[in-house]
C-alpha cells in the first residue's frame, strides 16, 4: 500500500506539470482520480450478478422454495443473497402478501432488466459457441381502445420490417391504465389519439406521429341519400358516433355545432371496430380517419360520402423518454411521418 501511494504521488507531480487528469480503476472496487495537487479515492458501484440471478429465479419461479430446488441452494442462502441485493440497491424488491411473495414496483422493473440481462447472456453463449440465434427485439406497445384498429395496424406494421427480427407485444386499454404500465416500464410506448394532459402525474413525453382529416362513410343507400349538398345534407342524418369521452367525438360535436347541424345519433361506441360493423349493416353514417378510408371501404364494403379537413385526427406516441430510443418505436414514428401521414 505504501509503495502504491508513493507511485501515486509521483504521478501527481508529473500531472502538475502537464495539467492532466488520470483515472485508475482498481480491482478492489475503488477508483483513484489523480489530479494536480490531490488524489480522490472513490468507491465504485458494482452489481453482484449472482445476487441478481437468485432474485430473478425467485421472481420467475414464484417462490423461494422452487428457486431453491432449481438452484440447488438452501432457502436461507437465497433469502440472504436477495437481502444483500436489496441493500445494495437501497430498495425492497419483494413484499409479502399473506403467504406469497410479490414483486414491488421496483422489483418489477429490476426483474425486467434481469430478464434482458440473462437473455443477452444466453445469446452471447450461443454466438460464441456457434449456435444459431434469432432472438427478436421485443417491443411492448400499449394502444388506447379508441384508436381504430386499422390505424393501429398501419402504425405498428413498419416495426416488423427492421433488419433485426421484432416481436410486438400488444396491449389495449384505457389511457390511465396504459400510462401506469408505461411509468413502471411494462410498456415501451403508448399509442394514443390525444396528447398527455398537463394534469397527468406520470412523467412522459408526447411525440406527434401525424394528423389527418376525416371521411364520412356509409352504405351505398345512405351515401346516395345524403350525398347532395354535403355537408348541409347531414342535418337529421342517422349517425353512429364514438362515445363522448373520445377526442374524435368532441371534435365532431364542435364541428356539427359550428356548421349548425343536428345529426340523429343512433348509437355510441367505445369500440371503433364494432361501430364500423354497425355501419356496414346500414344503421347509420360514421366517420373514419382519412388515412384509412381506402381500407375501410374495402374491408366493410361501404362508400365514401365526403371528407372534412377541419376535423383533425392526431395520433401520438407517448414514452418516458424525451427522445425516441427503441429501434422499433423509431421505425413506427419515421414511417408514420414519412408515409402514413405524408
Amino acid at each position: 500500500m505504501m509503495m502504491s501511494r508513493l507511485i501515486c504521488w509521483g504521478l501527481v507531480m508529473l500531472l502538475e506539470t502537464i495539467r492532466l487528469t488520470l483515472v485508475i480503476r482498481q480491482s478492489d472496487n475503488f477508483e483513484l482520480f489523480i489530479r494536480p495537487n490531490r488524489i480522490i479515492i472513490s468507491p465504485m458501484e458494482w452489481l453482484n450478478y449472482h445476487h441478481l440471478l437468485y432474485f430473478w429465479t425467485v421472481a420467475r419461479e414464484g417462490s423461494i422454495v422452487r428457486a431453491s430446488e432449481q438452484l440447488t441452494l438452501s432457502q436461507s442462502t437465497i433469502s440472504e443473497q436477495i437481502r444483500s441485493l436489496e441493500a445494495s440497491l437501497g430498495e425492497e424488491l419483494f413484499a409479502r402478501v399473506g403467504r406469497n411473495l410479490v414483486l414491488t414496483e421496483m422489483g418489477q422493473m429490476v426483474f425486467r432488466y434481469a430478464d434482458e440481462i440473462f437473455a443477452i447472456g444466453r445469446e452471447l453463449m450461443d454466438t460464441v459457441q456457434g449456435r444459431p440465434t434469432d432472438r427478436p427485439l421485443r417491443v411492448m406497445v400499449g394502444i388506447t381502445d379508441v384508436v381504430p384498429k386499422l390505424v393501429a395496424y398501419r402504425l405498428l406494421e413498419p416495426a416488423l420490417h427492421l433488419e433485426q427480427p421484432v416481436k410486438i407485444v400488444y396491449r389495449e386499454g384505457k389511457l390511465d391504465q396504459l400510462l401506469a404500465e408505461l411509468a413502471t416500464y411494462d410498456l415501451d410506448v403508448v399509442l394514443s389519439d390525444a396528447p398527455l394532459s398537463p394534469t397527468v402525474k406520470v412523467r412522459a413525453f408526447n411525440h406527434l406521429l401525424g394528423e389527418c382529416g376525416v371521411t364520412f362513410c356509409g352504405t351505398d343507400t345512405l351515401v346516395a341519400a345524403y350525398q347532395s349538398d354535403f355537408p348541409q345534407s347531414l342535418e337529421g342524418a342517422p349517425f353512429l358516433l364514438p362515445t363522448d369521452n373520445t377526442t374524435m367525438r368532441r371534435a365532431l360535436d364542435h364541428w356539427f355545432e359550428a356548421e349548425g347541424l343536428r345529426p340523429r345519433v343512433v348509437a355510441e361506441f367505445e369500440d371503433s371496430a364494432l361501430l364500423k360493423v354497425f355501419g356496414q349493416q346500414g344503421l347509420g353514417l360514421f366517420v373514419v380517419p382519412t388515412v384509412i378510408e381506402t381500407e375501410v371501404q374495402r374491408q366493410y364494403g361501404v362508400e365514401l360520402l365526403g371528407r372534412v379537413e377541419p376535423i383533425r385526427e392526431r395520433f401520438y406516441a407517448l414514452t418516458v423518454n424525451r427522445r425516441l430510443r427503441h429501434p422499433a418505436v423509431v421505425a413506427m414514428s419515421e414511417a408514420a411521418q414519412q408515409v402514413l401521414f405524408h
